[in-house]
């Protein structure tokens, strides 16, 4: 189904080990308005979309679990030289404990994953309204976390992240629109 390039979607630089950024980036990885979360919904609507867009579900929730590996890059190299602690000194002492540095799908205060977060309706429109606002809440989510980073380098891939989730957010308004249009069209005529 897939063409794997061992490459990540934008490159992943981080400037120092920084255990307290990682533990704000697990957000993105596993807290309700994460890539995983992103990615598991849409591909799974894309099987109660009309045809004309399920396409778009496909290539967005794909490109999500690429937005996955570079949460998840992310947060190795910021913990990967960090001490036991460091890691219980910026609150991450109970992940460490359960873990060690291993990645975990849980959220920014520890809560784990869960599955409530992949919603889905099956009215095309309402899921697509639904996956326009999981966008916003995850371009905002970005925001902030540029706004608690210190490290250039760090910043420049959640800058490309966050672009990312505008244009999704984008797209997924075209879709509405087209699907809209499909159903004028049968009320009308």
């Amino acid at each position: 189904m897939w063409i794997y390039e061992k490459k990540l979607q934008y490159p992943v630089k981080v400037g120092k080990c920084n255990p307290m950024l990682a533990k704000f980036l697990i957000e993105q990885y596993g807290g309700a308005d994460g890539e995983l979360a992103a990615a598991l919904r849409y591909l799974n609507q894309r099987y109660t979309i009309p045809d004309k867009v399920a396409g778009l579900l496909t290539d967005i929730g794909t490109e999500e679990f690429a937005h996955l590996e570079m949460i998840a890059t992310m947060v190795y190299k910021l913990t990967k030289d960090a001490t036991p602690d460091q890691m219980k000194a910026c609150g991450l002492g109970a992940h460490y404990a359960d873990h060690d540095k291993a990645l975990y799908y849980h959220n920014a205060a520890g809560v784990p994953f869960t599955v409530t977060y992949v919603t889905a309706k099956g009215d095309p429109i309402t899921d697509l309204y639904e996956d326009i606002a999981a966008e916003e809440k995850a371009r905002a989510t970005y925001q902030w976390l540029i706004n608690l980073s210190d490290d250039p380098d760090v910043n420049d891939t959640l800058r490309f992240l966050r672009e990312r989730e505008i244009i999704h957010a984008q797209r997924f308004k075209e879709a509405v629109e087209i699907l809209k249009e499909e159903r004028d069209k049968k009320v009308y005529f």
